[in-house]
């Protein structure tokens, strides 16, 4: 892989992993054009793809530092409270809560991924009419709860059953297509909050997940003989930043706008898919 292709890759990665279009689809589709997957090793490609989410994951982590450090912070004060009868603040029981909904919003994608791995990494997730398929599937169900939800609650208002029905959508981000960020607004949304809180905790939420298929998929890496380690390591750089500037600019739109644009354009992607099969110009 050259460093050019690197860095294109990096960039795409980067802006599509945050907004809810799906940087799987949009990875695997210049993949192909690229010939950078191999039809014959297809988890060389699910190991490029989640390490080089670890450039985005850096990305949350600086976005989010001071928010990740409260609730870090919260979480311990508060839990230990109950053995050192310390008093605590309701900011510190706040964010323990919120340490407890990224746990228990975790949980669902974790055991689905780990019982289907296998799956997870063979081919058919590569498949780009699966890909097309969920583009637009996830499209119209996002339509769905943009007209039907109420877009009234705040972060401070945040429950658990937010989190688990959050948590029980972010499982069907597995299905390459859907997009981790999709499928969790989606999910926030029917839940009643407001958009940008929706797209705030998903960021949050994807940390643990990001992490773990990253680290898990790492020992991959070193052992293909296909992925370059250096033209890996300039992806992720790049990846980054330009994550770094989706989720700012993904919170400002959701501010004022809807999520039609996402939706407009995830149906359209899903069309030009399915034509450019159809025409032979891409292989499934």
């Amino acid at each position: 892989m050259s460093i050019w292709r690197a860095i294109l890759l990096g960039l795409i990665q980067g802006l599509s992993e945050f907004i809810p279009i799906s940087s799987t689809a949009h990875l695997t589709i210049a993949g192909k054009l690229m010939g950078q997957v191999n039809p014959e090793r297809p988890d060389d490609w699910t190991a490029f793809i989640a390490v080089l989410q670890l450039g985005t994951l850096i990305a949350v982590i600086i976005y989010f530092w001071s928010d990740i450090l409260q609730i870090i912070s919260g979480f311990f004060k508060t839990n230990l409270a109950y053995f050192t009868k310390q008093p605590v603040s309701a900011a510190e029981r706040f964010h323990s809560l919120l340490g407890w909904m990224v746990i228990i919003a975790t949980i669902p994608t974790a055991i689905v991924g780990l019982l289907f791995r296998h799956q997870i990494e063979g081919v058919f997730t590569k498949d780009l009419r699966v890909i097309s398929g969920a583009l637009i599937i996830l499209a119209l169900i996002l339509a769905l709860a943009e007209a039907l939800a109420s877009h009234r609650r705040e972060m401070s208002q945040l429950t658990i059953r937010d989190a688990i029905i959050m948590g029980i959508a972010q499982v069907f981000s597995l299905i390459p297509g859907c997009s981790r960020s999709g499928t969790t607004i989606t999910g926030g949304l029917f839940a009643g909050l407001k958009r940008e809180t929706a797209a705030r905790f998903s960021f949050l939420m994807s940390i643990p997940a990001i992490a773990a298929s990253g680290i898990l998929e790492l020992p991959k890496i070193f052992q293909s003989t296909t992925i370059s380690l250096s033209a890996l390591a300039v992806a992720t750089v790049f990846a980054g930043i330009s994550g770094y500037a989706s989720i700012a600019f993904l919170l400002h739109f959701l501010q004022r706008n809807s999520n039609l644009l996402f939706i407009i354009y995830r149906i359209a992607l899903g069309l030009v898919i399915i034509s450019l099969l159809a025409s032979g110009k891409l292989t499934p």
